[in-house]
């Protein structure tokens, strides 16, 4: 009994993950889908299974398993979308956290470093875009792989490269990020001294190849690429990307009561800013010295290497996840310089906690209501319908509602253009559903039922739906 309370003393932070994830997966199985979950790769798929755009590159992704997971979604969608997809992202994220323990303790570090940095990684608010997401599987397993092919990487035999290698193609696989840790694992590896220069020089030449091999098979391969304007890359865009990177990073704020108007609270932004200030301080401030420190600054650097696919081409809160592994890093080598204050530094880690948890429980909330917005404007559209129907035309008008992240959404984008009246038909209807959008004005509703009017005289479409805000007219 000693040894076992002994043994929990020291591995806390995997004790604390253990008892809080039944908790995280309730929470997450309640949030319902809204804007991409009901388009990504991740939702169900009733295509065959092996077609070459469920296996190749297709529109502007290469991303075999969520396909595939998309097909096996299809197969009890009502069953299994979205309480699989949840499952499947909180694993995610506890595997990722477990690796980046067992990491950090191979680095070296005390164990009060190693479990505060962990479990920080686990709970902090800026990894909850991902964990409380739907459509992110890909993003937590790209990072899993990655954290898998590093651990691999510095065991250093020479008969492990094809693992490695292996490891972060099926990152890549997963999200395009993943290929970013052909150059990570030589850089991380060499600021800690595991690898000395002339082997980083070889295996930042074998990253380069295999960057070049994963292009040349997209160039060879039959694709059907279509470039989203929202991808296109731009320096204005890549410099408001890298703010946005830096400040979803290092500064923990609920960000809902700072930047969504309609939840503005000015008060409780601040008050939760304020109580994580003290930790970031011991951490970045006060050990500021150690940012000279070549450990850290090859940590930033791959910080920087694993969020910049998002920061050149586009980026949500979502994408903070693929850098936390550093952060966490950085945070256990500043804790682990500690000695004297490391009391001082436990009380700040605690009360950043505590914030921490109470900003996720509010994302947490906000990603519920927007769900069940979804569900509340679908179970509305197909009451005031009446009857199933094959052929849908649907009119939205513009919604200035201001939207952050996947937390707060758009109604119409809660609602998925339609999409989240299947779910509640089980899927059986409507087959098609086409939309437009329509510019918000005074007479907005008056054009559009024109338009719908228009639509159904020509009897291609069984009704027409129109969505304003959150309410649905029907025309039949």
């Amino acid at each position: 009994m000693q040894n076992c309370r002994h043994q929990i003393n020291r591995n806390w932070s995997i004790a604390l993950i253990l008892v809080l994830t039944p908790f995280l997966l309730w929470a997450t199985i309640l949030i319902l889908p809204t804007f991409d979950d009901w388009t990504s790769l991740t939702s169900p798929s009733f295509e065959p299974l092996l077609t070459k755009e469920r296996w190749l590159f297709f529109g502007y992704h290469w991303r075999p398993f969520d396909s595939v997971f998309g097909y096996i979604l299809g197969l009890q969608p009502q069953c299994l979308f979205p309480t699989l997809n949840h499952c499947c992202v909180v694993l995610g994220h506890i595997c990722c956290s477990w690796i980046i323990y067992k990491l950090l303790s191979t680095l070296g570090f005390n164990m009060t470093a190693v479990n505060m940095a962990t479990f920080f990684f686990f709970i902090t608010p800026a990894a909850m875009a991902t964990v409380l997401a739907i459509d992110s599987m890909n993003q937590t397993y790209a990072l899993m792989w990655g954290l898998l092919s590093f651990w691999v990487y510095i065991q250093q035999k020479g008969e492990k490269y094809p693992i490695y290698i292996t490891l972060i193609f099926i990152a890549t696989l997963c999200k395009e990020n993943g290929l970013m840790w052909a150059i990570i694992n030589p850089v991380l590896a060499f600021g800690y001294d595991i690898i000395n220069r002339k082997k980083l020089k070889k295996d930042l030449v074998i990253g380069i190849i295999m960057m070049i091999t994963y292009a040349t098979a997209i160039i060879l391969l039959p694709k059907n690429i279509i470039i989203h304007p929202e991808y296109e890359p731009g320096i204005i865009k890549m410099m408001n990307n890298g703010a946005k990177f830096l400040l979803t990073t290092f500064v923990t704020i609920d960000y809902i009561y700072l930047l969504h108007q309609p939840n503005r609270n000015l008060l409780l932004a601040v008050v939760s800013f304020l109580l994580t200030l003290p930790f970031f301080y011991y951490i970045f401030i006060r050990k500021a010295s150690v940012l000279k420190d070549k450990k850290v600054i090859c940590s930033l650097l791959s910080l920087l290497i694993a969020a910049s696919p998002h920061i050149m081409t586009i980026f949500s809160m979502m994408h903070t996840y693929a850098g936390l592994p550093f952060l966490a890093i950085i945070m256990a080598y500043a804790i682990n310089r500690y000695e004297q204050k490391i009391k001082a530094v436990t009380i700040t880690f605690v009360f950043c906690i505590l914030s921490a948890i109470a900003i996720d429980i509010h994302l947490w909330f906000a990603s519920y209501q927007s769900g069940m917005i979804g569900k509340e404007m679908a179970v509305e559209a197909i009451k005031k319908t009446g009857a199933p129907v094959k052929n849908v035309y649907l009119i939205t008008i513009e919604d200035n509602y201001p939207k952050l992240s996947s937390f707060c959404v758009i109604p119409y984008e809660a609602f998925g253009w339609g999409i989240a009246t299947r779910r509640e038909t089980d899927y059986q209807w409507p087959e098609v559903i086409t939309d437009t959008i329509i510019e918000r004005s005074p007479t907005a509703k008056k054009e559009a039922v024109k338009i719908g009017r228009n639509i159904l005289s020509k009897k291609k479409f069984d009704c027409v739906w129109i969505v304003d805000h959150k309410q649905i007219d029907v025309i039949k």
